[in-house]
């Protein structure tokens, strides 16, 4: 089944997977505070704003850190939104809805997770037809295409690696890249996996 991008999210970790028909030419690349994807240096030009964004934030809020994630240009003002204060999902309603669905040949959603270093965990898409943020207490996933409403999901990573590793090896079609993040008393741990 080709799902398209997905997050999956719960209170101690989740991911974000790129998968991608039309520009499988992708890595993730590890940036200052941000994990970012873009081409690969042998991928053709492409005026597409769709294909570069920081996919995964970490971020100091006033009440602690905070993470933040999905599969676009949206990532940066929930992130932004968490750093002035504004409660989870605030943020992500406010930023979701500003940026709307993507307007490509397929109306593509756009999907994004937070998780607080208190373990609230939300998750969030925003479609043609919806708006959708639900705070979340088990392991739930949503996805750009066919699963484009969250749904609880069985994923049982406990470190940020294994939640890349986990979320790139998954039997949907069309594997690009994947970002893992993991809860830690020590703080958010992020983690790449780009199928090399």
């Amino acid at each position: 089944m080709y799902v398209g991008r997905f997050v999956v999210v719960g209170p101690e970790g989740g991911a974000y997977r790129v998968s991608s028909r039309s520009f499988p030419n992708r890595e993730i690349t590890a940036r200052d505070e941000a994990l970012t994807v873009g081409p690969t240096a042998d991928a053709p030009e492409t005026d597409n704003p769709y294909v570069s964004y920081n996919c995964l934030r970490v971020v100091e809020t006033p009440t602690g850190e905070t993470v933040a994630f999905g599969n676009g240009s949206h990532v940066d003002p929930i992130a932004e939104k968490l750093e002035l204060g504004y409660p989870a999902r605030d943020a992500l309603a406010e930023s979701l809805l500003a940026l709307d669905y993507e307007k490509d040949d397929y109306d593509t959603p756009r999907i994004a997770a937070t998780i607080g270093d208190d373990g609230e965990a939300l998750i969030g898409t925003v479609r043609k037809d919806a708006l959708l943020v639900e705070t979340v207490d088990e392991p739930t996933l949503v996805a750009t295409y066919e699963k484009n409403a969250p749904e609880p999901f069985a994923f049982e990573a406990e470190s940020a690696s294994e939640a890349a590793s986990e979320a790139y090896d998954l039997e949907f079609e069309h594997a690009v890249c994947a970002a893992g993040v993991a809860r830690t008393e020590n703080g958010f741990e992020t983690a790449i996996e780009n199928g090399d």
